[in-house]
């Protein structure tokens, strides 16, 4: 099972590139960049700038998107990508909400997910395809793994149906992760990631308060009922706190702890941190991993709270302990 790290590009480049050839240096196999244009810089430049940095670790998008940017768009970027990283690049597309809500558009449907990643497939493959009346194609087309990120029944169905591997956003929770698993399936035989905060910790109930916003923003996004069924309460008020430019992505981390203090308690907080996340000591966590490989997850994408500092204390971690502790 491969380990990788969401690597937020929240740093200037020249920064940005000497973090990732660190945790190159600390033996993970995976860096992932998310894809939103007013918070970070850009993702593509972003992985070339990586790619020409480094030698061994993979790259991957987790997640761009087909609304913001024009599938024809996304393909070119592939393409560029992947040509400075042969065999080494991943390109994950989702329905784009911090990309495309702060730019006052929708997220993708799933429809419009579907036709994007068709477009996407057959321009990399070097085929035509058919703009309202218009045939055109890639020019030097490089193949390039297309991975569908979905938490619902349908988009995960989909992942498995027309894309190359799926990013699953539902966490590690074993009931809920074989059920998204299944899902999947019923599209096709594809690797399956799961994407985690993580944190390695003595102490969960302290250290899964800063989880609060992440349980109301799945609450409030149609996840209550998901979470309630396994125990985490968090209670929706009829506006969730302004906080700039939204709750998962706070500018100040601190203040939508605080902002969520009266909505989630702790207990919730603990409860989410120990079914869903790898919150835990870096035995408890290796043992979380060894249970996703043998429930057949392909790869991890571990995260830390927070959008724009860059995730060293958790590298650092799970090299120095997690990554060991898997090794004994």
């Amino acid at each position: 099972m491969r380990i990788g790290v969401r690597v937020p590009p929240c740093a200037p480049l020249p920064e940005l590139v000497a973090f990732v050839q660190e945790v190159e240096r600390l033996g993970f196999d995976d860096v992932w960049f998310p894809d939103s244009q007013l918070l970070w810089r850009d993702v593509f430049a972003t992985a070339a700038a990586a790619a020409v940095g480094t030698s061994r670790i993979g790259l991957g998008t987790a997640v761009t998107n087909v609304v913001t940017r024009h599938p024809s768009v996304v393909a070119g970027a592939a393409r560029t990508v992947a040509e400075l990283a042969p065999g080494r690049f991943v390109l994950g597309v989702g329905v784009g909400n911090s990309s495309v809500v702060p730019a006052g558009l929708a997220p993708s449907t799933r429809s419009g997910l579907r036709a994007g990643l068709q477009v996407l497939r057959t321009l990399l493959a070097g085929d035509e395809v058919d703009f309202g009346g218009v045939r055109s194609r890639l020019r030097d087309p490089v193949a390039v793994p297309l991975h569908l990120a979905a938490s619902g029944p349908r988009n995960l169905r989909l992942a498995g149906e027309v894309a190359d591997g799926a990013i699953l956003l539902s966490g590690v929770a074993p009931e809920p992760l074989a059920a998204a698993m299944r899902q999947v399936a019923a599209g096709g035989s594809v690797p399956v990631t799961v994407s985690a905060f993580c944190r390695v910790t003595d102490s969960v109930r302290r250290d899964a308060r800063e989880l609060k916003p992440v349980c109301l923003s799945i609450a409030a996004n149609g996840g209550a009922a998901f979470l309630e069924e396994a125990g985490v309460r968090v209670r929706v008020p009829e506006r969730l706190p302004e906080l700039r430019p939204d709750l998962l992505h706070a500018e100040s981390w601190d203040a939508a702890v605080r902002a969520c203090e009266s909505l989630v308690d702790d207990n919730a907080a603990e409860l989410f941190a120990r079914r869903f996340c790898l919150y835990g000591t870096e035995n408890e966590i290796a043992a979380r991993l060894r249970e996703l490989d043998r429930a057949g997850v392909s790869a991890v994408l571990l995260q830390h709270v927070g959008s724009y500092d860059l995730p060293r204390q958790l590298t650092a971690d799970v090299a120095g302990r997690v990554l060991p502790a898997l090794a004994r």
